[in-house]
């Protein structure tokens, strides 16, 4: 049976086709989810794509967090089901409370879009297994809201914890905390980064194929688990 991974749609999602194109590219069959439908269609894993939910009216996720279908995602989340938020799926992720911290405006306060280099930290998340611990890797970057923060004692333990998964090289484009890129739950099934794995996973298409890596990690992860 196909492992099936949901991709949500919200008003303003931008990413939601790249990301159900790279799930069928790693050989998942993407599954198409509705803002207003809190019926999750029996997927086995969710994406939260990039864009403008709901025009980041607000605070960026801050009313997507509270559409029908995160009422559903939220529960299985936290029951273990995979969830990867991207760009504004990260910033949704935080503003459910699934992660900790919140994404705010860059600190130069321009939009920012370019090829960025990763250091992997955590491979044992649902969504890096098949990448090796400090490896580096360069996916495209592109937000305005992207500066990870969180006070120092949150910062300490996702440290402590080995909650940060990807870190910044080369440059900290958007002004993140310790150059967080992405991190993680303590139960390492529910991963949010900025940069956007969905836009590196074909040589035709992408500045690397390094992305594809988040997409067959969930796939391998759970037919292992099944």
């Amino acid at each position: 049976m196909t492992t099936r991974i949901g991709v949500v749609t919200f008003p303003g999602s931008l990413d939601d086709v790249d990301a159900r194109r790279a799930v069928r590219l790693a050989g998942g069959e993407p599954v198409a989810l509705w803002h207003g439908d809190k019926n999750l269609h029996q997927v086995d894993a969710v994406v939260l794509p990039g864009g403008f939910s709901y025009g980041d009216y607000l605070r960026c996720g801050a009313i997507a967090r509270f559409s029908p279908v995160m009422e559903t995602v939220i529960e299985q989340a936290r029951a273990g089901m995979p969830v990867l938020g991207i760009c504004n799926g990260f910033q949704v992720l935080c503003e459910s409370h699934l992660l900790p911290g919140a994404l705010t405006r860059n600190d130069h306060l321009h939009f920012v879009c370019r090829d960025q280099r990763l250091r992997v930290e955590n491979t044992a998340t649902a969504w890096t297994g098949d990448y090796a611990e400090g490896e580096e890797i360069t996916v495209p970057l592109k937000n305005g809201e992207g500066g990870y923060v969180a006070d120092e004692r949150t910062l300490d333990e996702l440290e402590a914890e080995g909650r940060v998964v990807f870190r910044y090289l080369d440059v900290n484009p958007n002004g993140s905390r310790r150059d967080i890129a992405g991190i993680c739950n303590e139960a390492g099934n529910v991963v949010g980064l900025m940069p956007h794995p969905e836009h590196a996973v074909e040589a035709l298409t992408g500045p690397t194929t390094d992305g594809l890596g988040f997409f067959t990690s969930v796939l391998k992860k759970l037919v292992a688990t099944s």
